[in-house]
């Protein structure tokens, strides 16, 4: 049951980075879209919010939820996402991009076993890791202000390393609180692929931040 379970569980996080990495390439082919989502910042702020509630959504109201519009809605966000990522085709080459991908890939892999096999209860990493997270937000605010290129290498770094323990966290995590309630088993499913979906892209973009190769330079 735990196998099928997860199975599903990377396929919809797997579904989910298809849809993100589409929709946000053929975004950033399209100049007359790409100005009027990113261009404008209404446009791009309120799709922001609405990814942040649709995230929160399916956290805190998943119960309540119908099953349908649990999966809608986490296909609506990772939709909402690619649009806004599809600023990352027109920064950064895509040999770039797809060396990159190749590498989160790779960690995401590791780590994840690694929840899966280790004997270590991660709980208390993973409050730890949330507090970092914190952190690493407040300093991103305040970097938008001062604009200090040093700051920002330095976050992406430790979110490389939080967004890594992550992974494994929310992969042990998985695996020790299935619920065998078959009415609420698709919503889990879908929770967990949130879960990893947000580890991944996240360790991607700090990746990228790190390794990328700007377009300019292709």
């Amino acid at each position: 049951m735990t196998n099928e379970y997860l199975q599903k569980v990377y396929l919809y996080m797997f579904v989910g980075l298809m849809i993100t990495s589409v929709t946000a390439y053929l975004v950033s082919q399209d100049p007359d879209l790409y100005n009027v989502i990113l261009g404008n910042d209404i446009v791009f702020y309120g799709l922001l919010i609405v990814q942040f509630l649709a995230v929160v959504g399916i956290s805190a109201f998943m119960k309540r939820m119908p099953g349908n519009l649990v999966g809608t809605t986490y296909v609506l966000y990772c939709f909402l996402t690619g649009l806004t990522l599809s600023i990352i085709f027109l920064d950064f080459s895509i040999s770039s991009i797809a060396y990159v991908v190749l590498i989160t890939a790779a960690m995401f892999g590791f780590m994840s076993l690694y929840g899966y096999v280790t004997k270590t209860d991660l709980t208390s990493v993973g409050s730890i890791l949330t507090m970092c997270l914190f952190g690493i937000i407040l300093a991103l605010i305040v970097n938008l202000f001062i604009m200090n290129s040093l700051l920002d290498t330095i976050l992406s770094i430790l979110g490389v390393i939080v967004f890594s323990g992550f992974t494994a966290y929310d992969t042990q995590h998985l695996k020790n609180t299935l619920m065998y309630d078959d009415a609420d088993l698709n919503k889990q499913e879908i929770l967990g692929a949130l879960n990893l979906y947000l580890d991944f892209v996240n360790l991607f973009l700090d990746l990228l931040d790190l390794l990328g190769e700007n377009r300019k330079n292709d």
